[in-house]
């Protein structure tokens, strides 16, 4: 959705990126095999678990890490705004279900079903 509302390229479940000058390469699993696209830059790339091998931190690291600050900004430190740019037109319900009929036969069931709804 991101991709088509900016109007830039878009490459799915990428396993391997290569940026190559204003294009990036992007290869995916697809049911036959590897499928290898071609994306102009900017491009809206989203990727596969098989693009990395995660780093598990060690106990010492993640001891460290508690006692480093933790810097915190507002969107508006950044100049981005949060307003919502939707507004909601109309909110109806559904219209209303007719009641069904009950058969009591499969015969009387295929007769409807041919004849009044006329979907066999």
């Amino acid at each position: 959705m991101l991709a088509a509302l900016s109007g830039y390229a878009q490459g799915t479940f990428a396993s391997e990126v290569a940026v190559e000058g204003d294009s990036v390469k992007v290869t995916r699993e697809i049911d036959g095999g590897l499928q290898t696209v071609a994306l102009k830059l900017p491009a809206i790339v989203t990727t596969d678990l098989r693009l990395n091998e995660p780093r598990y931190a060690s106990l010492p690291n993640i001891m460290k890490a508690k006692k480093k600050p933790l810097e915190t900004l507002k969107p508006e430190d950044l100049g981005v705004s949060t307003a919502s740019t939707v507004s909601t037109l109309k909110v109806e319900a559904p219209a209303a279900r007719s009641a069904g009929i009950k058969v009591k036969s499969v015969d009387e069931l295929v007769d409807k079903l041919k004849n009044e709804a006329k979907v066999i």
